[in-house]
């Protein structure tokens, strides 16, 4: 196994402080700091140096930490295959995502491996992409769902990560119950173009993608109010306050005032949904039981609502 030592120096390059490696791992900033420097005594390295108040990582400390990605993603790799070969699982799994991904995904899958595999601990956070990265790096968590543009990470370029699809979220158009096109069941981006619009502030993810939906067809939205929170954006709509766009994972969930309708035409705008994990242990069984189960979760939801909008 690797030495843990070693995983706290990696959250440390990571992050950059001993205050935020401690809350990563879950050790005290003293035991942060003890780890540091243990590792550096059993190995006669300078592994770090001061910086201020703080401490830094060496040159020889950056080669270590880059240089132990392949050392990582060997035992991941090694670990997968030595569980398939005995039909083992671990004890304990984590699971890391995005507000609507861990409430509508993550949370129904802990349920589902709550009810096969009982003597199985799962634990769901629900942290921003960045986080989820900083959680994988911890071993805090095994499998993170992420939107893919939402990350500062390339996880395809990255040798500690991989990625596999899960999902193209489409967004809807939420409107008034009593706007003129409500009783629709599609309806175009040109025909609503000239109406108020409701999105996140300039700089989102969320607000590029709306942007991006309406340069395709040629158009600039009128922004008239924004909201960060997708029940805020329903709220707004619902007090006609203008439309805005939700990703059909995003429910409803009975809201008065609103109907979601999906968009027709050539420009279908999307979210990428993915989930990551710890290069080599994509082959895990248990990381492979829960893609499956994610795929069969967001392919129900993508193909039920509006109609079943809970």
């Amino acid at each position: 196994m690797i030495d843990p030592r070693l995983i706290t120096l990696r959250v440390f390059a990571r992050c950059g402080t001993v205050g935020a490696t401690a809350e990563l791992t879950g050790y005290s900033a003293s035991a942060v700091s003890a780890q540091l420097r243990e590792l550096q005594r059993v190995l006669g390295m300078q592994l770090l140096t001061k910086d201020g108040r703080g401490v830094r990582l060496t040159a020889t400390g950056r080669y270590l930490v880059a240089g132990s990605d392949a050392l990582i993603a060997e035992w991941e790799m090694l670990r997968a295959a030595a569980m398939d070969a005995g039909d083992q699982v671990q004890s304990r799994f984590g699971l890391g995502g995005f507000s609507t991904a861990a409430a509508q995904l993550l949370a129904p899958l802990a349920a589902t491996l709550h009810s096969t595999r009982p003597l199985l601990e799962v634990q769901v956070l629900e942290a921003n992409p960045a986080r989820c990265f900083d959680l994988l790096v911890a071993e805090r968590i095994d499998l993170a769902v992420i939107v893919a543009m939402q990350s500062d990470t390339y996880v395809e370029d990255d040798p500690r990560f991989e990625q596999t699809f899960l999902l193209d979220d489409p967004l809807d158009v939420i409107i008034p119950s009593d706007h003129p096109l409500a009783s629709r069941k599609t309806v175009t981006l040109e025909e609503l173009a000239p109406e108020p619009w409701i999105t996140e502030a300039a700089g989102s993810t969320y607000h590029a993608l709306f942007t991006a939906a309406f340069t395709a067809i040629g158009v600039t939205p009128r922004i008239a109010h924004e909201a960060v929170e997708w029940e805020t954006l329903i709220a707004f709509v619902g007090a006609g306050l203008g439309l805005g766009l939700l990703p059909r994972l995003a429910p409803l969930r009975g809201a008065e005032n609103v109907v979601r309708l999906r968009i027709s035409g050539k420009w279908k705008p999307a979210r990428r949904i993915v989930a990551a994990v710890r290069k080599g242990s994509i082959a895990s069984p248990l990381i492979q039981e829960s893609l499956g189960i994610l795929q069969v979760s967001a392919n129900r939801i993508l193909t039920t609502r509006p109609e079943g909008d809970l």
